[in-house]
């Protein structure tokens, strides 16, 4: 009964995904079409993922007036019309819009979406949650040809315009399969807001765990293509293979992260994720050959993926499910937000002090907050975990 409905939802997570990466690919062009500086255009990706930010608390309350799947067909109608502005744009600050409001259509989607997969599947949410972040990754995975291909017979406005295109088909699709498949009923709207910040310690501990290394990843997969050709003497081609290498990773790491998520210790798991997460981009500095490069470059994009299933998981299974989507509301909206900083962050980092610089910052700050995460679960214990939702 859920079958068509959970394939029909990945197959929408796909675009919303494919319109918030397909600007990583951009960059370089973006910037020579523009005459935009590395800092400019890093504004330009920090905005999608502002976006994506900015909607998630307000929808979290939207989430306890409308069922969610209300939201999930508004957010893929939000998207066809926001890549339309997007593959319109004539100036940095039309761009700058239009990357924006493609964000502002993803956050809404996530917030309703996530938590409506979980109640889709109960006894393996960590599974289904991985398989519907696996569909998300692909996109990123591909984005990379697909732009390259485009841009190959047509302009970059085209990517947006195929884009819009397709997510008003798929969001039509969605429309008809959940007319014919009834939802189970705590799918249905949140009760109480309120309520969900009662369980404050859990969504800040997640907000952390999340925030840190997401924070860092947003400027390093923004940036990968031109730290590996400017920074080490990648060709551009060599450079975008691995961009697109570093994405793959992440299809193992969803799927296969969700599923230990359901299995393992799960905070033990989560401080696993971020020791591996630091030492990997440090890793990445240090690299020198093709090998090592190609290496670093997997570990980097397999444990960056499996931590959002893992974090996911984590907290859904933390929380009684009349406050779930509300409280995922809180949690995404104050992590995205901080992570979506990452890229114009090290945008500018990256000026005054190198790009090697600025990844060893960051992945040193990673492995400080998993130590210091580590030594409070030592000698108190963190909330949370499969178990304890009330």
């Amino acid at each position: 009964m859920t079958g068509r409905t959970f394939g029909t939802l990945c197959g929408l997570v796909f675009l919303i995904n494919l319109g918030r990466v397909a600007f990583a690919p951009l960059v370089p062009t973006i910037g020579s079409e523009f005459g935009a500086s590395p800092a400019v255009v890093g504004s330009v990706t920090t905005l999608v993922w502002v976006g994506s930010a900015l909607p998630r608390i307000p929808v979290g309350y939207l989430l306890t007036r409308v069922p969610r799947h209300y939201v999930v067909l508004g957010s893929g109608i939000a998207l066809a019309a926001a890549a339309t502005v997007t593959g319109s744009a004539g100036s940095i600050r039309a761009l700058q819009v239009g990357a924006l409001s493609i964000g502002l259509a993803s956050g809404a989607y996530f917030v309703a979406a996530v938590p409506l997969v979980a109640e889709l599947f109960p006894s393996g949410r960590g599974r289904a949650i991985g398989i519907h972040g696996a569909a998300s990754q692909l996109a990123a995975v591909i984005a990379p040809g697909v732009v390259v291909g485009i841009l190959l017979v047509a302009g970059w406005n085209d990517v947006f315009r195929l884009l819009a295109i397709t997510a008003l088909a798929v969001t039509a699709v969605l429309f008809v399969v959940l007319r014919r498949e009834p939802l189970p009923e705590s799918a249905g709207a949140d009760r109480d807001f309120r309520s969900a910040l009662r369980h404050w310690r859990v969504i800040l501990l997640v907000v952390v765990v999340v925030a840190a290394p997401g924070f860092v990843w947003q400027g390093v997969f923004n940036f990968y293509v031109t730290y590996l050709t400017g920074t080490k003497g990648l060709s551009t081609g060599f450079a975008n293979a691995l961009l697109t290498v570093v994405f793959a990773a992440g299809l193992p790491a969803f799927w296969f992260g969700g599923q230990l998520a359901d299995r393992l210790p799960q905070i033990p798991y989560l401080l696993g994720i971020l020791v591996s997460f630091g030492g990997s981009i440090l890793a990445l500095v240090v690299a020198e050959s093709a090998v090592t490069l190609v290496v670093a470059t997997v570990a980097i994009g397999f444990v960056a993926h499996a931590m959002f299933p893992a974090a996911d998981t984590f907290l859904l299974d933390s929380l009684p499910a009349d406050n779930r989507a509300s409280a995922y509301a809180v949690f995404s909206g104050i992590a995205l937000l901080f992570e979506s900083t990452g890229s114009g962050t090290l945008g500018v980092a990256a000026e005054r002090i190198g790009f090697d610089a600025a990844f060893v910052a960051g992945g040193a700050g990673v492995l400080v907050v998993a130590a210091v995460l580590g030594a409070l679960h030592a000698s108190r214990g963190l909330p949370g975990g499969r178990g304890t939702a009330e």
